[in-house]
């Protein structure tokens, strides 16, 4: 894949040094599972050359180079920062940081017992359509799916409304919970058809910690931690981040809302 590397200055050297944004990726710089448009790529190009930036995202690399890379363009040349899994999995300018194990946490036997529990409990839902894939094993954590993740796009929209009316998500989460108390886990509902499951503390605000050491590499230190999200309710994925003390939180609707807010923030 090409490089756009080099064409921004340093992290050191940007006009807001002391800034960084970074974005949630679904309904923030792209509609759901979508791929994101061209004109937010521009906009963002612009952002960079201004001050630092970066995605903090639920899903694994793969999805998210999907949503925002091309084939010829790696995801990790358009942001100065990548964090896939909530910064479980990391990139700083094209190269890979130190990542973390969610099996590794948890242990092989716990680990089972919480998939087993997910897969019973979803063979007992009724809903208007099931697909494939309900648990998905991430390096940082799992994603469980009641209508699993291989729906198309027209069934996640379907599946959204009906989530919405009947808490099906929500019901779930607290049944986890009630199961497993113990564990030491946070559940987290982010997109239209899944909620994410991992230990406690290692929701978004993971990811600051690599922003917070940009300042022992090049000296950049971030003293305006700018977050743009749309799921900043509690319960929400964005929500832990979004309400961290040391960012500035912006809850947008869409990737519209996300280009509008950005233009007035940073007079693009």
């Amino acid at each position: 894949m090409t490089t756009a590397a080099g064409v921004y200055p340093p992290l050191e050297s940007r006009p807001l040094k002391d800034t960084i944004c970074l974005f949630d990726v679904d309904e923030t710089l792209t509609k759901a599972r979508r791929t994101v448009k061209p004109e937010m790529l521009e906009l963002l190009s612009r952002l960079r050359h201004k001050c630092a930036i970066g995605y903090v995202g639920g899903s694994n690399f793969v999805k998210q180079q999907e949503q925002l890379g091309s084939s010829t363009v790696d995801v990790t040349t358009l942001f100065d920062f990548c964090f896939p899994e909530n910064g479980l999995v990391a990139f700083r300018m094209g190269k890979p940081l130190a990542s973390n194990s969610f099996i590794q946490w948890l242990g092989e036997e716990k680990y089972q017992e919480l998939a087993d529990f997910c897969l019973r409990y979803i063979s007992n839902l009724k809903l208007p359509k099931k697909r494939g894939t309900f648990v998905e094993f991430r390096n940082g954590m799992i994603n469980v799916s009641p209508i699993g993740r291989n729906a198309s796009v027209e069934e996640r929209n379907e599946y959204e409304v009906y989530d919405k009316q009947h808490n099906i998500r929500k019901d779930f989460v607290e049944a986890l919970k009630k199961e497993f108390p113990d564990y030491g886990l946070t559940f987290s509902i982010g997109g239209q058809i899944s909620f994410d499951v991992f230990p406690t503390g290692w929701d978004k605000t993971y990811a600051l910690q690599h922003v917070e050491a940009e300042k022992n590499i090049s000296g950049a230190e971030y003293k305006n931690i700018h977050f743009f999200g749309d799921k900043c309710f509690v319960g929400g994925n964005d929500h832990e981040i979004y309400e961290d003390p040391r960012t500035i939180g912006h809850s947008v609707v869409d990737p519209d809302d996300t280009m509008k807010q950005l233009k007035e923030i940073f007079d693009l």
